[in-house]
């Protein structure tokens, strides 16, 4: 009862914040006319790396992850395909592997990792412009997959933004025809060294706090976020997760109706980055069950910077 009670509370705090401040901030009109390509609507010659405000999923291979309402309502964070994420507009996938070479969230397995890299190299040949930021990490109880970096070179080399520090400061136009910042996590392989192909976890960070409490996860986003450097001074990418999880002191175990208590409040968060001076550190914003609307609050904060207009 009383985690009840502070589950009921907490959804409370955020629906009053989001009543008395509203989601009001430069771009939040703005809709990209083609999500698909929405970089290169933007203009590349125009959008640097670290200006663009990143529209990320969390777990996001784990669309046929276990089995259907049995298992998978436990474990399934995406309902769309990696490439059906992609051309909805998302930049940032989070793919967690094991030795198998299979994603997986946690226990439970799903498809080979071949599917999501069929995928993403479906979506780089229908687009021009579109940068993405892959990152493929060995999942926590697993280990590393034999010769992974070599796999992922064969199959990606000839997109691959090797990892640079100068890379932050450049255009999207100046980085192509390379398209994939490949972020490579091994649990206990070596790390991908500086100037090769992949990127180390150094230039991938986040601040993760394991809770279904939607406004605990609200304000330590924000808390974690303001301490950051401005992303005009940053070497590295920082990502910021709208999401709430599962714990097992709590009735509700099903990943949808846990994270839908966060879901709806990215927009809010985004007024409140700029509300509480921080909004220039933003760059990763990642979600369960990415939708429309979420992309286009991250778009539409990436084009105002873009256009000087914050």
């Amino acid at each position: 009862m009383e985690r009840r009670k502070a589950i009921s509370t907490e959804k409370k705090t955020l629906s009053e914040l989001h009543a008395s401040c509203g989601e009001t901030y430069p771009g939040c009109d703005y809709r990209p006319a083609d999500r698909k390509n929405w970089m290169a609507g933007l203009g590349p010659e125009k959008v640097h790396i670290n200006k663009i405000v990143w529209p990320g999923t969390h777990d996001s291979a784990t669309n046929k992850i276990g089995i259907p309402l049995i298992t998978r309502p436990f474990a399934q964070c995406q309902s769309l395909s990696i490439y059906q994420q992609l051309v909805l507009g998302t930049r940032v996938l989070d793919i967690r592997v094991n030795e198998n070479r299979r994603v997986c969230h946690g226990i439970l397995s799903t498809y080979n990792v071949d599917v999501v890299i069929n995928d993403v190299k479906k979506f780089l040949s229908e687009t021009q412009s579109e940068i993405i930021i892959l990152e493929i990490r060995t999942e926590y109880g697993h280990e590393d997959p034999p010769d992974f970096e070599k796999y992922l070179e064969e199959q990606l080399g000839e997109f691959l933004i090797h990892q640079d520090d100068h890379v932050f400061g450049k255009t999207i136009a100046e980085l192509l025809p390379k398209r994939i910042i490949c972020v490579w996590k091994p649990r206990k392989s070596p790390a991908p060294k500086a100037g090769s192909a992949f990127w180390s976890s150094n230039y991938l960070k986040d601040n993760w706090i394991d809770t279904d409490l939607p406004s605990t996860k609200f304000d330590s986003n924000m808390k974690h976020l303001g301490e950051q450097q401005p992303v005009s001074s940053r070497k590295f990418f920082y990502r910021v997760e709208n999401t709430v999880t599962p714990q097992a002191d709590n009735p509700i175990l099903c990943v949808k109706p846990v994270t839908g208590r966060i879901h709806d409040y990215a927009r809010l968060f985004i007024t409140q980055c700029f509300s509480k001076n921080c909004a220039d550190r933003l760059q990763i914003l990642s979600t369960d069950f990415i939708d429309g609307d979420f992309v286009d609050a991250c778009v539409g904060l990436t084009q105002a910077r873009v256009e000087g207009k914050c």
